[in-house]
């Protein structure tokens, strides 16, 4: 599910960028590795374990942003039937990857790599999450190789997994292939992507999921002021999703199946979580009536509006519940969903870059090869979810932290301006203290008074920002 996208471009030595420099320092962010993981790590790229079955006559394509090197993964779309045919490869770093040697130690202390607004600190070296380990083109790489076949409507059949090695024959970026698309110049494989991530994007709309196109925030600096701009998600990106999606469901009923596993699980949100989110679409003048759900809510907004693509950002609080459930011998966990999904779901498709995927991939395999898993998996997997939690504690804290810096750089000039806003939170032992949401820029921030009338609009007065010192406050006028 996505995170909180920002982008911040500008030389290293600019304001903004110096102070998410000194943020990675203030939280100890591990951005060189080790020389015996660094040396380790040099050895495998020479050496994978490379498995036996050859799937290289497959033209497999990648679909990513122009910029990214670290390939997790890649497809072939075909027909078959009257429904489709899905291959799904995903970089396979156990290939690179001894389990308790040296790299694998690093990744349990990293558990995810760590997304800045200006850079990112890789989960594995990048000697192999962009090259040895990444599916890049015309590169013979290993890798867990899905075939899922769909019926006419996109609802999955049959279902394979297996070690394979592939070759990607190109790597596509969104934008190009969505020209490619809509001028009808596609190739099969890739024409299919709209077709096959439309009848899934109809079957999550069926099954009550929510998928949510949440802009990217871009920060660019021009004449020494910063200004906020949203890029919306082009269609392209939303149907290989899907295909992501697809791929998670299909492990997550093999596990099941299997009685062995690990799940990305998700409860119902909360009413408060729900109510204040319509207290920020009161904000943001967004129309939405009682009697609609979230869901459908969700549906009828435009990522290319600013008042929507600021709504979309802050949706994705109902997200944060979200967490790792593991399970064994047949014994099944109370929750099995991911209620965003809407059904069982499981993260398998970023091996490069989180942890937990390594160990619900080898699930997957002995589950299709009717073994046990490896003993180092199920040694490992009853801690697994406290790990990707405090992992997910530094990302929410990075992400958090980021967001700050990045409003505080935006507002730096401002300070002592008046804005409408809205208050959308107000904290239930300090009234005087709460949440404002702006109409313009889509900022939110803290705001004190002495009156803070929840869910109406009011006036307020910025009373500081600084990226490098301090958070952005408001205060009632």
């Amino acid at each position: 599910m996505p995170r909180r996208k920002i982008r911040v471009t500008g030389a290293p030595e600019a304001p903004l960028r110096a102070a998410l420099a000194a943020l990675r320092t203030e939280l100890g962010v591990p951005e060189a590795f080790p020389p015996p993981v660094a040396q380790e790590a040099e050895r495998a790229a020479r050496q994978p374990a490379l498995p036996s079955y050859d799937a290289t006559d497959i033209p497999f394509f990648t679909l990513d942003p122009p910029a990214s090197t670290d390939l997790d993964q890649a497809a072939h779309l075909s027909r078959r039937g009257g429904g489709y045919r899905v291959r799904y490869a995903i970089a396979d770093v156990a290939a690179f990857v001894v389990p308790g040697a040296a790299l694998d130690a690093e990744a349990q202390r990293r558990v995810n790599t760590l997304y800045f607004p200006d850079e990112r600190i890789p989960l594995h070296p990048t000697v192999l999450s962009e090259g040895a380990a990444s599916l890049l083109p015309d590169q013979v790489r290993p890798a867990v190789l899905w075939t899922i076949d769909l019926d006419a409507d996109g609802r999955t059949g049959a279902v394979d997994v297996r070690r394979a090695l592939v070759r990607s024959r190109a790597k596509l970026d969104y934008a190009g292939v969505q020209k490619q698309i809509e001028a009808g110049t596609a190739e099969e494989p890739v024409a299919l992507l709209k077709e096959i991530g439309e009848a899934r994007e109809r079957q999550e709309s069926e099954r009550g999921g929510i998928s949510l196109n949440v802009p990217e925030q871009e920060i660019t600096e021009q004449d020494h002021t910063y200004v906020l701009g949203y890029r919306a998600p082009l269609p392209t990106e939303g149907w290989n999703a899907q295909l992501s999606l697809l791929t998670g469901m299909a492990a997550a009923d093999l596990m099941l199946a299997h009685g062995t596993g690990v799940l990305r699980t998700l409860p119902a949100a909360p009413d408060g979580a729900v109510a204040r989110l319509r207290r920020t679409a009161t904000a943001l003048h967004i129309d939405w009536p009682h009697h609609v759900s979230y869901a459908a809510l969700i549906r009828t907004l435009d990522p290319h509006d600013t008042r929507h693509a600021a709504f979309l950002q802050e949706c994705t609080a109902l997200l944060r519940g979200a967490g790792y459930t593991v399970f064994r011998d047949g014994v099944l966990p109370a929750i099995t969903t991911h209620a965003a999904v809407a059904a069982p779901y499981t993260h398998c498709t970023a091996l490069l870059r989180r942890l937990a995927d390594r160990y619900a991939a080898e699930i997957c395999l002995a589950a299709v090869a009717g073994q046990a898993p490896p003993d180092w998996v199920l040694a490992a997997l009853d801690a697994l979810p406290r790990r990707m939690a405090d992992g997910a504690r530094i990302a929410g804290t990075v992400e958090r932290e980021c967001v700050d810096i990045v409003e505080a750089a935006l507002l730096r000039d401002r300070v002592g301006d008046v804005f409408e806003g809205c208050v959308v939170d107000v904290d239930e032992h300090r009234p005087t203290v709460g949440t404002v949401q702006l109409v313009s820029p889509a900022v939110i921030g803290r705001i004190e008074g002495d009156r803070l009338p929840l869910g109406e609009r009011l006036r307020v007065r910025l009373a500081q920002a600084d990226p490098g010192t301090s958070k952005i406050l408001f205060t009632a006028v």
